[in-house]
């Protein structure tokens, strides 16, 4: 059981990961272009988080608004060159704690977005 919590967790982890450094780089590049893979802003984010888990409260969507955009901020500190090592880190903290404001019933349907999200990347390899 443990282990299943433990590769769900890493699975969120490198789908979040994935999402804020394409959106790291979208933003260097200019707003202009931040339609081309819905990562968006924070609030960009929510609205699909929100349709993925349900309705959220105006507190949860506040909450979570700040842990994207705090973790958006850490990534574009970070040079690229160390943005896999460390960007890891910020995503799952960032990840964490997303997954905390949620209730039970949307951490389970957060859980089941992060692992689709993963496994249509690892069918490529095998996995």
């Amino acid at each position: 059981m443990k282990i299943r919590k433990l590769l769900l967790g890493a699975a969120a982890i490198g789908a979040m990961m994935s999402v804020s450094v394409l959106h790291a780089q979208e933003q260097k590049k200019g707003r202009g272009e931040g339609g081309g893979r819905g990562f968006g802003t924070p609030e960009q984010r929510i609205e699909r988080l929100e349709q993925a888990v349900g309705s959220l409260t105006a507190d949860q969507k506040k909450k979570i608004t700040e842990i994207y955009a705090k973790a958006s901020e850490k990534m574009q500190a970070i040079p690229q060159e160390e943005r896999r090592e460390k960007g890891m880190e910020i995503m799952r903290e960032s990840g964490a704690a997303v997954r905390a404001v949620l209730t039970a019933d949307q951490q389970k349907k957060y859980d089941e977005m992060m692992a689709q999200g993963r496994g249509s990347r690892g069918k490529k390899k095998g996995n």
